[in-house]
């Protein structure tokens, strides 16, 4: 199954990036790269991650990777990265989650 990273999702990459890069850009560079790499399991095994509660659809689902949440949707052919959002954060805050936009 193919792997598609939203521009959404790559916008959260590149923050994310951005971020830890104040303190280190060699970090924050081996720090996504391994987060990105994490996903890759999912071609083979969509359905490992565990469904995210907010979303109340067993299609949306997450994997974490310290302190991150990947949240992303099953589709027929593929997989959809939605987001990428720090696991401290409150999703039922807010006003529009990232799944229900499109």
């Amino acid at each position: 199954m193919k792997i598609n990273w939203t521009d959404n999702a790559l916008q959260d990459l590149k923050e994310i990036k951005a971020y830890i890069s104040r303190d280190s850009d060699v970090y924050a560079t081996r720090f996504i790269e391994k987060l990105i790499a994490g996903v890759d399991p999912l071609s083979t095994f969509p359905e490992m991650g565990r469904e995210v509660p907010e979303a109340q659809n067993e299609l949306i689902r997450e994997l974490i990777y310290r302190p991150y949440r990947i949240i992303y949707q099953i589709k027929k052919n593929y997989i959809d990265i939605i987001t990428v959002v720090n696991s401290y954060r409150d999703l039922n805050n807010q006003s529009l989650q990232k799944w229900e936009i499109g």
